[in-house]
Order: structure tokens, then sequence, then C-alpha cells
């Protein structure tokens, strides 16, 4: 009867540990899809951060944005969004002092000042928003997008017009005076003939 016991008792803990090698194996061997991100970028990180400033000409905008030198604002969206819709701060502000942007070339900068002095709140800041996605990385991404589209646009030197197009621009302001002149003096001859005689003789 001991003997008996005694291999039961084996078993069970016979049993048990197989169970037990059974069941670390299979969640060493869990199946991972290859298109895992640990896997696609292995040596990536979520953290944001702004890399080393590239080497460029002095007067020319490089595409670098120090993001340690700008306020990113994230709330929540608006419009349609499934779940994500007033759950997930997802939209982004990103504003700055554009008179104290030191990482823009001066000569652009003067021109950014000029062009967008509408656009800068009363405290010297110029914001830009984005809401494209429902991805706080991906709004980010097309703000700063934006905001280098914006300055290239300024740096960009106008080509002088040409004689013909000046002659042209010439020709069309006289006639517009011209027209302006013509209209002026029908208003006011239809104005003279409205007006009678004080002293109407009968």
């Amino acid at each position: 009867m001991n003997r008996i016991c005694n291999v039961n008792v084996l078993n069970k803990i016979c049993f048990e540990k197989s169970y037990i090698s059974a069941f670390v194996l299979g969640r060493n061997l869990c199946f991972k899809s290859d298109l895992s991100l640990d896997k696609i970028y292995p040596n990536s990180r979520l953290k944001i951060y702004t890399p080393d400033k590239p080497i460029s000409e002095a007067d020319k905008f490089s595409g670098y944005i120090p993001l340690n030198k700008l306020q990113i604002i994230y709330s929540r969206s608006s419009g349609a969004g499934g779940q994500n819709v007033n759950t997930v701060n997802t939209k982004v502000d990103l504003r700055f002092k554009l008179n104290e942007a030191d990482w823009i070339p001066e000569k652009t900068k003067q021109k950014l000042l000029t062009g967008l002095q509408n656009k800068i709140t009363k405290d010297g800041y110029f914001v830009i928003k984005s809401e494209l996605t429902r991805s706080q990385h991906l709004n980010l991404a097309d703000a700063l997008e934006k905001l280098r589209s914006l300055i290239r646009e300024y740096e960009i030197e106008a080509a002088p017009p040409e004689k013909e197009t000046l002659e042209k621009i010439r020709r069309r302001q006289q006639k517009a005076a011209r027209e302006r002149l013509y209209l002026k003096r029908q208003r006011s001859q239809t104005k003279a003939d409205r007006q009678t005689p004080s002293n109407f003789a009968l």
C-alpha cells in the first residue's frame, strides 16, 4: 500500500514538473510577427528629441528646428474620429517667438516678420496647428513640415520682372486711371443735370 502511494506521489511530481517546463517553454517560444516594431525599428525610441544641427550655409535654412525652443501643446481634436475623438489629446499647437528664433537666418526672419505680422500674437508668438491625423507624433511631424515649408517659401528670392512685364503693368494702370476718371466725370455730369436753376423765369 505504501509502495502504491509513493508511486502516485512521484507520478504527480513528474507531471507537475513537465507541465511547468512546457508552460515556460511555450512562453519563450510564443509567436511574434515579422512586422513587429522591435524587428522593423530595432534601435528606435518613442521619446521626442532634436538631432544634432547639420552643417549648412549661414544664409540658408537647413531644415533644422530645435524642439527645445518650441512650445508644443496637445489638445483634443475636433471632428469625426471614432473612439479617439474627445478622448485623446492628438491636436498639436506649435508656437514660438519669431523675433527670438536664432535658428532661422536673419534675412529670412525679417521677411517672415514682415509677411506674417498679422498672424503673430500680441506676445510675439507665431502659432501653427495640426489635427490632420489621430496621432500626436504624426500631427507634430505635419506641423513641423508646415513650418519648414513656410520658411523655405519666404527664403526664395523672387526674380526681377522683365521689361515687357513692367510695360504691361504700366499700360494697365494707365487704362484703369482713364476709366476711373471717365466714370467720375459721368457721375459729376449726372448730378449736375439733376440740379434745377434757382431763378426760373415764367
